[in-house]
């Protein structure tokens, strides 16, 4: 699946729900491979900031990407939005420290980009896939966990000690859903919270039309009505507890699903598409990026992940399909069938048994395969990728003219499956190609090398 970038431009405006400032933030497309970034216009030298986990700098009402004395607030309501929307690369220039709360969802965001639409690019999505369970904990109950899954998808459960709002459960399980089922949800502020964080200095742009307010303790009505004065909303009854709000509910769990929403915006700055299930429980902004925080370790130790295999799926080229295409046969023939290929990679997979007869030789007594057989293998899935790209290619050969930066990681034993993953490192010119290739076993790269190979019609 390829990357995603916005086709054209769009403009959100508004005021900041903690500086209460009016800013103007707009979302731009961006290149392959760029992410996500903020744009500071209104400071010298416009400085940009990675949007990325390690850059949150205070997560106390809202997500804040902080760097270098630049700071942008309350991102992640547009973060859910990009990230829930498929898009990979987008540039975001505000002139302002805040992303505009607008009604305190992320559904304007969410129109904006279904409005303008999404363009395709020429590079491929980088998902991380989830291999094992990830998880961390808080010290008042808090926990996110994300197990392997297909598709991206998150479970979030609350739980407040309060009469009007206790525990409440939302699922997304398809993120094609976000937008009509997660999207409109809005964050929420309890009353007994609203004091604290004006004194602050928060909240100064939050309003019963941004922001779910839940009453859930009586006050006098003399309290009452000043804190509705500074809050700039109308007096009510205080013996009326519940939800504040003009607008009702839209739905009855609201408040969990936009916590769900906060997960995904969050998350976002993982960096990555995740293919995983996550389980939260009493998430929160805190918690969240210290989970995002331990995926992106996650995948800076495993930085090239093994492509999935499922030997239960038919092989795109099999062994007598590769006898066609090149000119090896047993016992040089070093892969068994090609599982995955694209304009720019393959994927293919070698089982070696302990009868290969290069065992005889070759360690006998601890059996091992000969690294430059580890080459040649991964040199013959890039001799099929190459051959891809050409009409007739059984009236093709490649040759292979240098090798680089051979290294051999693990060695390899009878019963290891050998995954090959072979990418070009730019476009074929002139019949020539570079290659880098891989070989897993498991999620272990055991030998990796650069190839250099040209193509010729010669049958």
């Amino acid at each position: 699946m390829k990357q995603l970038t916005l086709k054209d431009s769009f403009t959100v405006k508004g005021k900041g729900l903690h500086t209460g400032q009016f800013i103007t933030a707009t979302f731009l497309p961006a290149p392959a491979h760029h992410g996500y970034k903020i744009q500071r216009t209104d400071l010298e030298g416009q400085p940009i900031i990675d949007c990325v986990a390690e850059n949150v700098g205070d997560t106390q009402r809202g997500t804040v990407l902080v760097k270098d004395g630049m700071k942008v607030s309350t991102i992640e309501h547009a973060m859910a939005a990009l990230y829930a929307s498929r898009i990979d690369n987008c540039l975001i220039k505000m002139d302002g420290p805040e992303m505009p709360i607008l009604d305190g969802s992320a559904l304007m965001f969410v129109q904006e980009i279904q409005r303008v639409g999404l363009e395709e690019q020429d590079a491929e999505k980088e998902y991380y896939i989830v291999r094992h369970k990830i998880e961390v904990k808080g010290e008042h109950g808090e926990h996110l966990l994300i197990l392997p899954d297909e598709e991206f998808s998150v479970n979030a459960q609350i739980a407040f000690d309060s009469k009007v709002l206790a525990s409440q459960f939302a699922v997304l399980d398809h993120v094609e859903d976000f937008a009509e089922e997660v999207a409109s949800a809005r964050t929420f502020v309890f009353v007994r919270e609203i004091e604290p964080l004006l004194n602050l200095g928060l909240i100064k742009g939050g309003d019963l039309d941004n922001a779910i307010v839940i009453y859930e303790h009586e006050l006098s009505q003399e309290r009452y009505d000043a804190l509705a004065d500074q809050i700039g909303v109308p007096h009510k009854d205080a013996r009326h507890l519940g939800y504040l709000n003009n607008k009702p509910l839209t739905w009855p769990n609201e408040t969990a699903r936009h916590k769900l929403l906060d997960i995904i915006g969050d998350l976002a700055l993982v960096g990555r598409p995740i293919k995983g299930r996550v389980i939260a429980t009493k998430p929160g902004h805190t918690i969240n990026n210290r989970f995002a925080r331990e995926i992106r370790k996650e995948i800076r130790r495993h930085e090239i992940q093994a492509p999935e295999y499922d030997p239960n799926k038919a092989p795109v080229m099999d062994v007598n399909r590769i006898r066609e295409l090149l000119p090896h046969r047993y016992p040089m023939q070093l892969v068994d069938k090609i599982i995955d290929i694209h304009d720019n990679y393959i994927v293919g997979v070698k089982n070696v048994t302990s009868n290969e007869p290069f065992f005889l030789g070759h360690f006998p007594q601890e059996p091992v395969m000969p690294g430059v057989l580890l080459v040649e293998a991964m040199a013959q899935a890039g001799g099929l990728l190459v051959l891809n790209s050409v009409e007739e290619p059984e009236h093709w050969s490649t040759y292979f003219a240098k090798i680089d930066n051979v290294r051999f990681r693990h060695k390899v034993v009878p019963g290891d499956t050998l995954i090959f993953l072979v990418k070009l490192l730019a476009p074929v010119r002139r019949g020539i190609s570079s290659m880098r290739g891989l070989i897993f076993v498991g999620e272990n790269v055991v030998a990796e090398a650069e190839f250099t190979a040209q193509i010729v019609k010669n049958k």
